[in-house]
């Protein structure tokens, strides 16, 4: 089948691409491997989460959120936004098709994708000029090496497959990883009456929801550095010196890191009360597990019930796309390119969704994307 555009993800990315596309009358089409879209948001989200910066921030190109729309968008509203967006657009995605294989012909100049319908069993194949990896950098969660995690006894899961803390009331948790996921996983757990630990592997800013928009506002107008500089001394001011149990800030402020490195602050849902008043206790890193005995590096163990592990995602578009000796993407997925043209590969090749930069980095990319092809096309 020739194609002029052919977007793999019907996430907030590839819906974002898709509707600039259409936007300047570009042709295209969009595959999804699931039977929906945003997948990760229906299926693979704890049932508290909210997102974690204001509407304001949080809406995709040509579609503001409604004025009654809360501050802080649940997950059920964020969701409704989604397919209102996909209908808005008249985007219609290919449902349950798999890519397997995507790769350059140069004599055809076109990207040669063989994708599978995993309802029928049947394979596809494309020709596009232009082909949008916008699978996002959540495909599958990581899960780090630890010694003898293997002969844990209890549960063990990723933080993708936790939905409520209702099943684990009066059990030993243990959430590794210390991003929002974790955070926020360990509050839900301790406020249904889980004992609670979590793992704070490295620095983090935790950061009041409303200080993250004042400062997202205040960059706009002022220098960055700056602006960092007056958001760690109110969140310390409002949480204290909070290494005193166990958590440091990083020697760089919040939004040059996030702009940096793309590591996020944490956005405080109460965790940081929970944690100074005792009921969730921190550790640094993991030595080894043996049965339900967990060792830290400080030396200390504890038996746990229950892991979940809160340690992010990898993508999975290293598994498929070819790009011969030319490394596009590492092995975990991700584009090779730098910032800020981590959206912008090779022969008409493009990247929607990668430059950690949530729902705004989406929206950069799917803008540039659009912008290119309109020029060439």
């Amino acid at each position: 089948m020739e194609l002029v555009v052919l977007i793999v993800g019907a996430g907030p990315a590839g819906l974002a691409t898709a509707a600039c596309l259409s936007q300047r009358s570009i042709p295209y089409l969009i595959v999804e491997r699931e039977d929906c879209s945003a997948s990760l948001w229906r299926y693979r989200t704890y049932d508290r989460v909210k997102l974690h910066l204001s509407k304001e921030f949080s809406c995709l190109p040509y579609m503001p959120h409604e004025e009654d729309t809360p501050t802080y968008i649940p997950k059920a509203e964020f969701l409704k936004y989604l397919d209102c967006y996909r209908e808005h657009f008249g985007i219609k995605p290919r449902y349950c098709t798999c890519v397997v294989s995507a790769a350059y012909d140069e004599g055809t100049g076109r990207w040669v994708v063989a994708a599978r319908d995993t309802v029928e069993g049947t394979e596809i194949r494309y020709a596009a000029r232009f082909l949008v990896v916008a699978t996002g950098e959540n495909g599958a969660g990581r899960i780090p090496e630890i010694q003898g995690l293997e002969s844990f006894c209890g549960e063990a899961i990723h933080s993708s497959t936790y939905k409520s803390g209702k099943s684990y009331a009066g059990r030993r948790v243990l959430v590794v990883g210390a991003g929002n996921s974790g955070m926020e996983i360990a509050y839900d757990l301790a406020n249904h009456g889980a004992d609670t630990s979590i793992v704070v592997r490295s620095p983090v800013h935790i950061m009041p929801k409303e200080l993250i928009r004042l400062g997202m506002t205040f960059v706009q107008y002022m220098p960055v550095t700056i602006v960092d500089l007056f958001l760690v001394k109110l969140a310390d001011f409002i949480f204290g010196d909070l290494s005193n149990y166990g958590i440091v800030r990083p020697g760089v402020g919040p939004l040059q890191l996030k702009s940096k490195t793309g590591r996020s602050s944490v956005i405080d849902v109460g965790t940081a009360g929970l944690i100074k008043k005792g009921v969730v206790k921190v550790f640094k890193r993991i030595s080894k597990i043996t049965g339900n005995k967990v060792q830290f590096e400080c030396g200390k163990d504890c038996e746990f019930d229950a892991i979940v592990f809160a340690t992010g995602y990898k993508s999975s578009a290293n598994l498929w796309l070819k790009a011969d000796d030319k490394c596009m993407v590492n092995s975990d997925g991700r584009p090779n390119t730098c910032r800020p043209n981590i959206w912008k590969g090779e022969n008409g090749l493009y990247f929607s969704g990668f430059r950690r930069m949530g729902l705004a980095g989406i929206c950069m990319d799917a803008y540039n994307i659009a912008n290119e092809i309109v020029s060439v096309y």
